[in-house]
C-alpha cells in the first residue's frame, strides 16, 4: 500500500521534506537512479498499452516500490506525482511524443509525464522515461541553456510545439521528446484513439524491449541487445549478445537481486 515514508526509504532519501526546488531535484534524481524503467510487460498489453494510465496507486507501489519491478512512463511518474502531491507540491499531467530513429515523433499522448509549478516557475519533471534525458528537473523556459552531468539541455518552440534537446559532450543538439505547455487529463488516454492503437500495434510487432537506470552521473539504457552509456556526457553504445553478458547487464539495471530477497 501506498506510503511516504515507505517511499522515501525506497528512494535512500532522508532529507527534508518541504516543497522546495532542493527537495524535488533532489527526490528527482534519485528516483531515476533507484526505479528502473522497464517495457517488458508492454509486449502482453498489445494496443492497450495506456489502458492502466490511471494507475491504482498501492497496487503499483506494492510492485514496483517494494516488489522491486521495474515500471513503465505512467507507473514511475503516475507514484512520483502522488508523492509529491502528498509533500505539498503543485504537480500534474503532461504528454509527449517521442522522437523515433527516424527524426519524427511519435503521438501527442504517446508519453506520460508531470510537470511541477514552484516559485512560480513550470518545471517539467519526469522519472518515468528511459532516456537519455534530464536527471534533475527541467525548467520550461525557451531557448535556455541547462547543465547537468556534462549533458546540455534545451526547450525550443517548433511547429507549435516545445521540442525538449540535448547535447552531450559530442555532436549536434537532439530532440528528446516535444510536448505542449498544458496540464493533461488521464481520461484523455482513456479516449479510443485509431492514431496510438496503430503506435501500439507497430511497437509490438517490433518486440524490442527497453530497461533502463540513472546513476549518478549518467544513465545505461538497454534496447533489446543494445547497450547505451551516457557518463558525463560522453556516450558509448555496444553490442551485447553474448548470453551471459545480457544476463549481467540485465541484472544490473533491474537489479534483481533487490527483488529476490
Amino acid at each position: 500500500m501506498f506510503a511516504v515514508d515507505t517511499y522515501l526509504k525506497a528512494l535512500d532519501y532522508e532529507g527534508p521534506t518541504d516543497p522546495t526546488w532542493e527537495t524535488l531535484r533532489d527526490l528527482h534524481k534519485r528516483h531515476l537512479i533507484a526505479l528502473p524503467y522497464d517495457s517488458s510487460l508492454n509486449t502482453a498489453r498489445g494496443a492497450a498499452l495506456w489502458a492502466g494510465v490511471d494507475i491504482d496507486a498501492d497496487a503499483v507501489f506494492d510492485e514496483i516500490v517494494l516488489g522491486g519491478r521495474g515500471g513503465v512512463c505512467y507507473e514511475l511518474n503516475g507514484l512520483f506525482r502522488l508523492l509529491l502531491l502528498k509533500l505539498g507540491f503543485e504537480a500534474g499531467v503532461l504528454a509527449a511524443g517521442i522522437r523515433q530513429v527516424d527524426d519524427s515523433f511519435g503521438p501527442d499522448l504517446e508519453h506520460v509525464f508531470n510537470y511541477v509549478r514552484l516559485d512560480g516557475r513550470l518545471l517539467l519533471v519526469d522519472v518515468g522515461f528511459v532516456g537519455p534525458s534530464y536527471l534533475e528537473p527541467l525548467p520550461v523556459v525557451t531557448d535556455r541553456i541547462s547543465q547537468q552531468y556534462g549533458n546540455q539541455y534545451r526547450i525550443v518552440a517548433q511547429d507549435g510545439y516545445h521540442v525538449v534537446q540535448r547535447k552531450g559532450q559530442a555532436g549536434d543538439w537532439q530532440a528528446v521528446y516535444r510536448f505542449e505547455p498544458k496540464p493533461r487529463e488521464l481520461a484523455e488516454w482513456l479516449v479510443p484513439s485509431a492514431e496510438l492503437e496503430h503506435f501500439a500495434r507497430r511497437l509490438a510487432g517490433a518486440g524490442t524491449v527497453v530497461r533502463g537506470r540513472a546513476f549518478d552521473n549518467g544513465q545505461q539504457i538497454l534496447i533489446g541487445k543494445r547497450l547505451l552509456t551516457v557518463d558525463g556526457g560522453h556516450d558509448r553504445i555496444r553490442g551485447v549478445i553474448d548470453p551471459a553478458d545480457h544476463a549481467r547487464v540485465l541484472a544490473d539495471i533491474l537489479r534483481t537481486e533487490r527483488a529476490e530477497r
